[in-house]
């Protein structure tokens, strides 16, 4: 039995020494000491062996399982300096090899939008604001003449938080908190992501941007809004735009309305674009609420003000034809490479 053992660990012992990777060390060490090794199961026969010689069998196993870890573990020392030091080798920076360039990032479309716009804007007079997306009840509704019962107020259509907080449902609360902020006048442009209970398809997403602008002084009019925004549409998307204001309800504004301006691909006989209508209707306007400016503090005997908002999203499928309000946020760079 003696002679078995001692066959038994040379052989162990050789294959520990062939063992060319920490992998092929850890199958020899998995077959010689594993729960179903060699050694293991030599211990696991004693109670075949006579009992005078289990002592003396049992003392020749251990020796030899003591002998095998310990050559296992030199020599898992030396094959793990040997593997370390080739993976240093192969990581080693050759100074010598050409230099790789960097890819240049790109603004994203709707970047490119927003800063467009900022620039129009910038140039008629605006200042550039910006509010929290998380907040209160007073700025995004109440400040805003929006009533208790208004639709928007159903937590089907709005993000509600705890402690009379929210997420904005669009970028007017700006309005209120910069109006509170300072007298007039005020002519500002908002942008901001916003949030609602939207089901997200090629046209709607629960996460979204707007751009509003507001303007309050004394002897603002409705001409002034329609010329306002007419030079914005006319630098945005080209010179020979045209304007379309209808009537609309908005709690904000008395007298609302829809904007839309003629379509600067057909240019009026109709194209899928416009829905071959020759206009594409971009976004809300009107003339600030009365109760609105009183919310504030303001005269609204003394001040009038006009404001308007467009979907940052719905201007930027429109400048560059695309037709899924998704691809924007699905970091696809087959998509973002186009804008370069």
């Amino acid at each position: 039995m003696s002679a078995q053992i001692d066959a038994l660990v040379a052989q162990l012992l050789g294959e520990i020494s062939a063992a060319g990777s920490t992998a092929e060390l850890a199958d020899v060490e998995r077959r010689a000491l594993g729960k179903k090794g060699e050694l293991t199961l030599l211990l696991r026969g004693m109670k075949d062996v006579p009992a005078h010689e289990r002592p003396e069998f049992g003392r020749r196993v251990n020796e030899a399982k003591a002998q095998v870890s310990e050559a296992i573990e030199r020599c898992r020392a030396t094959l793990e300096a040997a593997e370390a030091s080739r993976a240093a080798e192969h990581d080693r920076l050759d100074v010598t090899l050409p230099g790789r360039g960097r890819r240049p990032g790109r603004p994203h479309p709707m970047a490119r939008v927003l800063d467009e716009m900022c620039e129009i804007f910038i140039g008629m007079g605006f200042t550039i604001v910006e509010g929290p997306e998380i907040e209160t009840r007073w700025y995004n509704f109440s400040a805003l003449n929006i009533p208790d019962d208004h639709p928007v107020m159903d937590e089907k259509n709005t993000f509600f938080l705890p402690d009379g907080l929210l997420l904005r449902t669009e970028t007017s609360a700006i309005q209120a908190r910069v109006m509170e902020a300072q007298p007039p006048p005020v002519r500002i442009l908002g942008p901001g992501r916003c949030y609602r209970r939207d089901a997200v398809d090629a046209t709607h997403t629960h996460t979204f941007h707007q751009v509003e602008a507001l303007v309050v002084d004394e002897g603002i009019s409705f001409a002034d809004l329609k010329g306002t925004v007419l030079q914005f549409f006319r630098q945005m998307y080209g010179p020979r735009v045209r304007l379309r204001i209808r009537p609309d309800f908005f709690p904000f504004v008395e007298p609302g309305g829809d904007v839309s301006f003629s379509c600067h691909l057909c240019d009026g006989p109709g194209c899928p674009t416009c829905k071959y209508t020759g206009w594409i209707e971009l976004g809300g306007c009107g003339m600030v609420h009365p109760n609105v400016l009183r919310n504030v503090g303001y005269d609204a005997e003394k001040y009038t003000g006009f404001a308007f908002g467009f979907g940052l999203e719905r201007m930027a499928m429109l400048k560059y034809g695309i037709d899924d309000i998704r691809l924007f946020y699905e970091n696809d760079i087959r998509f973002l490479e186009q804008f370069g």
